[in-house]
């Protein structure tokens, strides 16, 4: 089921964001909170550099990487992130900072990257590509850790896309919702723990001009929160596709929400300054209320 109906939405006012970190990234994107460590990590895709931002004394390191850098996954193992670079994915030591062998992904299609991406429960990394020119012909892809040396790469049966995008897992890991942002439809399928999917149907529509939905996170119900891009906003949608909140920014160009925070109850926001360099507050992180609702620690990359 879904619908495009705002009537009974929470709107929130941008002074009630919160600048967590004044980071000015271009394309700030993959807000992720790692629980164990009390940090947040995020990228700036443009500058091709990593984020980690601490909470108790809101010191903020980060990584020069060897290309764009547009997701990336936390590893069962500690010290370790998976990264989705442009051109393929690779093990990278925080400790050292050293990136792994890269593995290619697509490397027959000049015109793409790799773009948004989230673990399923069972550890693996699914992720959607991006094409700046416009035609849809990137795929959906998971990855495998078999071990630190090899990693395993397969396509998911999915319609090609312009920008994959909002991937995310349902509470019971059993619903994967993903997106093709032009198109303004939220997908979601059944997600099987042995990797077979199910018939995708329209979960979210999101209707108004120059907006469509970037990245997404779930909380401990099941409702879909979603960053629109153009609109300034983060909607939030329960789990018939309904928009029940709608938090907006002081920056009209949101990437990706995270439930952060030792509670799981913060909600924090990757913006662009892309396009956007006369909002002054465009590129940074914010912190949102997000009305008592709360999220899910996130999966990690199995490393077998």
């Amino acid at each position: 089921m879904s619908t495009d109906s705002t009537a009974d939405a929470t709107v929130g006012s941008p002074s009630s964001a919160r600048v967590l970190v004044d980071s000015r990234n271009r394309l700030g994107e993959c807000a992720l909170w790692c629980e164990r460590d009390k940090v947040l990590y995020w990228t700036d895709i443009d500058n091709a550099r990593l984020f980690r931002w601490r909470l108790y004394d809101g010191s903020v390191t980060d990584w020069p990487m060897p290309e764009p850098l547009a997701s990336f996954a936390l590893c069962d193992t500690p010290g370790w992130l998976l990264l989705g670079l442009a051109s393929g994915t690779a093990l990278f030591d925080l400790s050292t900072g050293r990136v792994g062998p890269l593995i290619p992904v697509e490397a027959e299609e000049p015109r793409t990257r790799i773009n948004d991406g989230r673990c399923d429960p069972q550890g693996r990394f699914v992720f959607g590509m991006f094409n700046p020119h416009g035609a849809a012909v990137g795929g959906y892809y998971r990855v495998n850790g078999l071990s630190r040396e090899a990693l395993r790469i397969e396509q998911l049966p999915l319609p090609p896309a312009v920008i994959g995008n909002s991937l995310c897992f349902s509470p019971d890991g059993g619903t994967l919702y993903y997106t093709d942002s032009p198109q303004r439809l939220i997908w979601a399928l059944d997600y099987h723990a042995d990797g077979r999917l199910g018939e995708r149907r329209v979960h979210i529509r999101i209707e108004g001009y120059d907006v469509e939905p970037d990245g997404a996170a779930i909380d401990t119900e099941g409702g879909l929160w979603s960053a629109l891009w153009g609109a300034g906003a983060v909607a939030r949608f329960d789990t018939q596709g309904r928009e029940t909140h709608r938090l907006a920014l002081p920056a009209s160009q949101p990437t990706c929400p995270v439930f952060g925070g030792p509670d799981l109850d913060r909600l924090w926001v990757t913006t662009a300054r892309k396009d956007r360099e006369h909002e002054p507050l465009a590129g940074a992180v914010f912190e949102l209320d997000p009305q008592g609702f709360r999220g899910l620690p996130p999966h990690r990359f199995a490393l077998r």
